[in-house]
């Protein structure tokens, strides 16, 4: 059972060191630091965070753009959906952790609405019990950070795709971030019998290294003209037009990017700490790995860089932000 920190009381801040942003538009233009931003009551079944580190995903420029508006209308806002960090206070129902606990988890239950105004960019965050789980211990904070949102999203669509052992598979933008745990989950957790993705010229050997039996150089081949077909095209990088004529007769089209392009399966992460407790053992036998970028970490400091970054679409795998002071 936990504890709440009571003992500590005085030791629990009531502000943060936190970015912001108070209208919408370029994060060059809107994104600021707040030396004072104020902490939410703490829930009954939420706990208190001293954030480690954070991993940006392409959701935080486009909501600071103002893409989300209609579902995600507040301002002023803190960004940020991935953190690992050790839990500082526990609400009163809290059992699944304890103070001094190392955890991670991606802290927006709803990926494109009900949106927390405290997001993980900032030294201390808030999060629901059932988003969190506890950090494999063989892996670093900013590794860990790096994990929840892409790996959960990537697992998600494997089950609303039905996708199973013996059916191949083609992803689309496999050297990101959730191409990359698409392809470890194909290969690892889902044993598919096939494993084809794209790529830029410079990451295809990233892609044999992940398990991958054809890795193919988007800059030279439309891959909807070579002749392999496949039980399931996913998508991470909005093709779902092309990606039927990949597929075979009975093969479905799964995409992660919004509208979509029907009948491809469309779907909106559901954040959930169980499914980072499902594939924990991966992560701890090394048999599915994180995979960062070669600029990671970047210093909080330099979160306007590392967001202006990662809008070039030039990451391969994910850019995580360390330390938080």
């Amino acid at each position: 059972m936990a504890e709440a920190a009571s003992s500590t009381d005085s030791t629990i801040p009531t502000h943060t060191k936190a970015w912001y942003y108070s209208e919408h538009g370029s994060p060059a233009d809107v994104l600021k630091f707040d030396l004072n931003w104020p902490l939410p009551q703490l829930k009954d079944d939420q706990v208190l965070i001293k954030v480690i580190a954070v991993s940006l995903n392409p959701v935080d420029y486009k909501r600071i753009h103002g893409v989300f508006k209609d579902t995600d209308p507040y301002l002023p806002i803190v960004p940020g959906f991935d953190v690992a960090g050790i839990v500082v206070r526990v609400g009163g129902e809290v059992r699944k952790f304890n103070v001094g606990d190392e955890v991670y988890g991606d802290i927006n239950e709803q990926g494109l609405s009900n949106l927390k105004i405290l997001g993980t960019l900032s030294e201390y965050t808030v999060a629901e019990e059932r988003l969190l789980a506890h950090k494999p211990s063989n892996l670093s904070f900013i590794e860990a950070a790096s994990i929840p949102l892409a790996l959960e999203t990537a697992f998600e669509g494997f089950e609303h795709a039905q996708f199973s052992a013996a059916k191949s598979i083609l992803v689309l933008g496999g050297a990101g971030g959730v191409g990359s745990y698409a392809i470890q989950l194909a290969k690892h957790v889902y044993k598919a019998s096939v494993i084809a993705a794209t790529a830029s010229t410079g990451k295809l050997e990233l892609l044999r290294e992940l398990g991958v039996d054809l890795a193919i150089d988007y800059t030279k081949h439309n891959f909807e003209e070579l002749p392999e077909k496949y039980d399931l095209v996913y998508d991470t990088v909005g093709q779902a037009d092309r990606a039927f004529k990949a597929i075979k007769e009975d093969g479905k089209v799964v995409t992660i990017v919004p509208p979509g392009y029907p009948p491809a399966i469309t779907f909106v992460l559901t954040s959930k700490g169980s499914i980072l407790d499902k594939l924990r053992p991966y992560f701890e036998s090394g048999q599915v790995k994180p995979i960062l970028d070669a600029k990671t970490p970047l210093p909080f400091s330099q979160l306007v860089e590392a967001i202006s970054y990662l809008e070039t679409s030039r990451a391969t795998g994910k850019v995580v932000v360390y330390p938080i002071p």
